[in-house]
This record gives structure tokens, sequence and C-alpha cells, in this order.
């Protein structure tokens, strides 16, 4: 498969491997050497960089999977998700090369519009919020939660971010505006919330 046609709605390159009952929406992209698993489903408008993997996995639309990226089973990626170049997922928290564990597979979940920096390890049984922020080479050992921004090893909470991505900076009184898109929030120790939606058309609701 090189390109979209009346059978094949997604673009394919010549070299991806596609498993018989693999679905993959309108208008993906799959690129060099990807391997789709036949029990995986990709939604529509997707790009699967350079030598990915994808198990039998769920994988929303509008999501960017860069270079060298494995989706293993127990992973699942919702809408408008990015997974930087080379960032890992596990699914197994005790692995052994001569005990099978797949039964014991810990499932991960990535939230819609949450982006994942490049090689970030994301530790298997943990849920990344909706629009939070994984800085490059962190090591997530915790859930991470909605608009969370997390850097370090172990991953640490270093603040709040925006849907849009820009940083947020919250007053005293638990308020914080978006400077690029007017976004406004409601934060606390531990949590962000929206409070009004800006003026980005295409964002989150």
């Amino acid at each position: 498969m090189g390109a979209e046609n009346q059978t094949t709605p997604f673009f394919a390159h010549p070299t991806a491997v596609i498993d018989e009952g693999a679905e993959i929406g309108c208008g993906s992209k799959i690129w060099h050497w990807v391997h789709v698993s036949a029990k995986a489903r990709i939604g529509s408008n997707s790009i699967l960089g350079q030598n990915v993997y994808v198990g039998a996995v769920k994988i929303g639309s509008n999501v960017k999977i860069q270079n060298n990226v494995s989706i293993f089973d127990g992973v699942e990626i919702e809408d408008d998700v990015f997974c930087g170049p080379s960032m890992v997922f596990t699914n197994v928290i005790n692995p052994r090369s001569h005990i099978v564990r797949k039964h014991e597979y810990r499932p991960t979940i990535v939230r819609q519009g949450a982006s994942i920096g490049a090689n970030a390890v994301i530790v298997c049984g943990h849920t990344i919020g909706r629009f939070a922020m994984i800085g490059a080479g962190a090591v997530v050992t915790k859930d991470v939660p909605d608009f969370g921004l997390v850097a370090g090893n172990p991953a640490r909470r270093i603040g709040w971010i925006c849907q849009c991505g820009i940083r947020l900076q919250p007053g005293e009184d638990g308020r914080a505006e978006c400077a690029a898109c007017n976004w406004r929030y409601r934060v606390s120790d531990s949590t962000c919330s929206v409070v009004e939606p800006g003026t980005i058309a295409n964002g989150w609701k």
C-alpha cells in the first residue's frame, strides 16, 4: 500500500507492514517501516512516524506518534495526543525473560491532548491526564493530573500548562489566564480545571 485509494482511505508507505484485521481511520498516514498489528484500532487523521510499532491497542484521532515509538498491548491513547521521538511505554512492572507475564499487563491511558516529550518513559499502570505535558527524558512513575507539567526522574509536577501548550502562571487567588489564548483556569495544590475557554477555534471543549 503506497497511497490513498478507494479501498484504502489512508496512506501507507510501501515498507509498512499492516496485519490483516487492523483498523485505520480515514486520512491517517503510516510511514516507513511501521508495523501495525492485527487487533490495532487507529482513528482518523493520525500520523505514525518511521519505525513505529502498534500492538493490540486503541489509538484515537489526530494523534501524532513520532519515530521509534512502540505502543505495546495495554496502552490506550485518546484523541489529539503527541508522542515524541523514542519515548517509551511499558506494560509489565517486573519483567523476566524466563517468565511469561502477559496476563499481568498493567493498563496505561493517555488522555486527550496530552504531550509526551522525546525519550520520556511511561511506567505502566498510570494515567496521563488531559492536556498534560511530560518533559523530554522524564520517567513517569505515577498518575499525571489534567494540565499537569512534569519533568525529571522520577517525574514531578513543576507547574500547570494550558491546552495550547503555554505554561500557566497562577495568581495567589488560584486563578490563571493563558497569555496566548485567553483560556482561564482555577488551580489548587493538586488540580487545574477550565473556568472559561478562550479564543482558539479548535480548542478542547
